[in-house]
């Protein structure tokens, strides 16, 4: 039987540290923390992102993260812990999941890029066009 996309969150949600905007300041200012941002790339171009944030398309994650792939980026080798956003903190939380499976140290931003925004956090902007 298939599961829809609530069930998924859910599982995610018990396997997952999930940490509030507030939490996600704190963490920024950490040596040992990377943000990492899952978005696709013309929501970045429209909306900006959290800086210093790593863009890692969701579409690409698993080939980022895993050292034996040709695509591999050598931050997610680091050991850091890696705060995954996106807009509104599902595509993250699902990320997060993965990358936890895949034995990253990972938490989700609750609420993601949308709720920093809302909460008068840093952005940098979208280059304009």
């Amino acid at each position: 039987m298939a599961i829809g996309y609530r069930q998924m969150l859910d599982e995610a949600e018990a396997e997952v540290r999930s940490v509030s905007t507030e939490e996600g300041v704190a963490l920024r200012a950490r040596e040992d923390v990377v943000f990492v941002d899952i978005r696709d790339p013309r929501e970045l171009a429209r909306e900006g992102m959290i800086p210093g944030a790593h863009l890692a398309p969701r579409g690409m994650l698993e080939f980022w993260i895993d050292p034996e792939s040709p695509y591999h980026k050598p931050y997610f080798a680091e050991d850091k812990l890696f705060v995954f956003y996106c807009a509104s903190g599902w595509r993250s939380l699902l990320a997060a999941q993965v990358a936890q499976r895949m034995g990253l140290r990972v938490a989700s931003l609750t609420g993601g890029f949308g709720d920093w925004r809302r909460a008068g956090q840093e952005v940098t902007e979208p280059e304009p066009h």
